[in-house]
Formats: structure tokens, sequence, C-alpha cells
């Protein structure tokens, strides 16, 4: 029979099942509602935002006034990173099917590959860190991203490996989780990266109405 404590990790697992399927439906929403050009950043930081939060400080605030809250936030700079990523990744996307040599090719792949590991990391380095230009938020995520490969790989591997066996035997739980599976995998990532470079207090104020990261924020150390 199950023990006191295992019933408690049951029900402290189930609930951050539920939270990242409410996250993801949030995300969708917010994406859809704004066209996909001007929702997609804003939910992305917005997501990052309570993912940093519950990783990394341990807050658990309500989710979708939190959300909403991280929406309104800096929405414009993180709609411009996300034109950035998509212009850049139509462009390497069209030379990889377009382009006439297949070293041109094979170069585009390995690009797309770089742009996947910063658009994996920047809103995390938006929310956690106190660099500003957008600029140096891309590059702070490349090393991030490079710096910890391994972490870096260990977690594409355990996205990849979750979806496939959600698509082949649960899809329409894609639809629930197919943005919270890689913002989880993100989430424990910059939370092993972020915390020995953050200045974390010992005791914080659990009364406290909840903030963000920046309050704390990650020294440019990871630029």
């Amino acid at each position: 029979m199950f023990s006191f404590e295992g019933f408690v990790r049951i029900n402290t697992f189930l609930t951050g099942v539920y939270r990242f399927a409410y996250l993801n439906v949030l995300w969708l929403a917010t994406t859809v509602l704004g066209l996909g050009l001007f929702g997609a950043g804003p939910a992305s930081y917005a997501l990052a935002r309570y993912v940093d939060g519950w990783f990394r400080r341990g807050e658990t605030p309500p989710v979708a006034r939190t959300f909403v809250a991280g929406v309104r936030e800096q929405p414009w700079r993180a709609m411009v990173v996300s034109w950035i990523l998509a212009g850049a990744g139509a462009v390497i996307v069209t030379n990889v099917f377009r382009a006439p040599s297949w070293t041109v090719q094979a170069l585009n792949v390995v690009a797309l590959v770089v742009l996947a590991v910063a658009a994996a990391y920047v809103y995390p380095v938006m929310v956690a860190t106190d660099v500003a230009p957008v600029g140096r938020q891309l590059a702070s995520a490349l090393l991030i991203g490079f710096g910890s490969l391994h972490w870096t790989i260990l977690g594409t591997t355990a996205v990849a490996l979750t979806g496939w066996l959600l698509w082949q035997f649960a899809s329409p739980l894609l639809v629930l989780f197919g943005v919270g599976i890689p913002a989880c995998a993100i989430g424990v990532v910059t939370r092993i990266v972020f915390r020995p470079l953050a200045q974390v207090p010992e005791q914080p104020d659990t009364h406290a109405p909840y903030r963000s990261s920046i309050d704390a924020p990650v020294t440019e150390q990871v630029a």
C-alpha cells in the first residue's frame, strides 16, 4: 500500500501535469488571438516567466493571472525576438529545400539547429537575466545552449521520446502538452544552469506577491 508521502508525491506530480496543460492552453489561446505573428512572442515569454518562477524559485502563483501579467510585461520586445527567429527560420528552411548545392543545404541544416537552440533559451534569458539588448539575449541563449550541450542533448532526447510516445499512443494529448513538454525540459536545464549564477535569498518571503525572476536576475556572466 502507498504511504502518505507516496500519495503526496503523486498529488504533486498530477498537479504539475495539470499546471502544464493549463499553461499550454493559455499559450495556444494567446498565440491564436495574436494571429501568431503578434501572439507567439508574448505567449512564449509568459510561459518562460511562469516556468522559471516555478522551477528555479519554487513559486506557483495562480496560472491564468500570472500568465496574463507575463504577456503584458514586455510584449514588443518579445514580439521582436519572435519575428527575428521566424524570419531567420523562413530563410534557412527555404535554403534547405531550394539550395542548388548539397553543401549549402547541409550548412543550412546546421544553422537550423543553431536557431532552434537560440529559440529554446532566449525567452528564459529574457526572464531570468539582466541582459537587455536583443542581440545579446540571443547570443546568451546560444552560450547557454551550447555551453551546457550535454543538458541540451538530454533535454532534446527526452522531449523527442515523450513526443513520439504521445504521437504513437495518445496523440490527442499533444494538443494539451505540445508546448508544455519542451517548456518543462527547458525549465529543468535552465534551473541547473542559472542556479549557480543567481543570488537567491535563503529565506524568501512566502507572503509576498508573485514577482518575475527578473527581480533577482542572473548576472550577465552568461552573456
